[in-house]
């Protein structure tokens, strides 16, 4: 559903990415793992088209969409998740899940905030608070619901459980599991913690200062001796 080869892009004069190649089966959970400043985020947001990649293509669904702004993306059914949420802090929850609503459907919009509020029950208790007084795990699940309301097909999501107590970050990928299960939603999930994305996952790749140097099914990753020395027992990417 989701393919990118031979990604190469950057900031100026600075490459990032080297040539990434992933891709994401229609109903599949796939991650990327790595530590900070591999490249993770930048390969997301080159998909989202900014920065731009400077070789090589992104398809959906088999469509070269590689210079394609996000909003048409969205209308495409790519739907982003951001690293840091970016929720809109002045606007209520409720405001912010219609914001995301504006690349779906209108005639499923009240089918669509059903839905994520039956998800996440804890924003419909909050659903006229400020985003901004939401706590992180809120803001998280506020984050990934603006997303949902879009009637995506496939769902990037970027560091989900980065800054998150550990109870919270369970429930998160507890939500992330049953969204893929219940609604069949295609996940490319970013991820510093390598322990819950890689049992989360159906495959995953690992990424290296802008390269991909492994890939297998998550359970093999997590049998893995490379990455259980650098991303599950005290390396890099042990904790998020």
């Amino acid at each position: 559903m989701l393919a990118v080869e031979n990604l190469h892009s950057g900031y100026g004069r600075i490459q990032a990415l080297h040539g990434v190649s992933v891709e994401v089966k229609k109903g599949e959970i796939v991650t990327l793992i790595g530590a900070n400043g591999a490249g993770k985020t930048t390969l997301l947001m080159t998909i989202c088209g900014s920065p731009r990649a400077t070789q090589g293509r992104v398809l959906l669904d088999g469509q070269d969409v590689t210079h394609l702004p996000m909003h048409k993306l969205a209308h495409m059914g790519l739907a982003h998740s951001p690293e840091g949420r970016r929720i809109f802090a002045r606007m209520s929850v409720l405001e912010n899940l219609q914001m995301g609503a504006v690349a779906g459907d209108p005639a499923h919009y009240d089918e669509d905030l059903e839905k994520v509020l039956t998800l996440f029950p804890r924003l419909k208790e909050r659903i006229n608070q400020r985003g901004g007084t939401l706590s992180g795990g809120e803001q998280q699940m506020l984050a990934i619901g603006r997303a949902l309301m879009s009637r995506p097909r496939v769902l990037l999501l970027d560091e989900p459980s980065l800054g998150l107590a550990p109870l919270v970050v369970r429930h998160i990928f507890e939500m992330i599991k049953q969204i893929n299960q219940e609604q069949g939603m295609t996940v490319f999930l970013v991820e510093q913690n390598a322990h819950h994305a890689l049992k989360l996952a159906h495959r995953g790749y690992v990424l290296v200062n802008g390269r991909v140097t492994l890939s297998g099914s998550g359970a093999e990753l997590l049998a893995n001796p490379e990455i259980r020395a650098h991303y599950l027992e005290g390396g890099h990417g042990a904790t998020a």
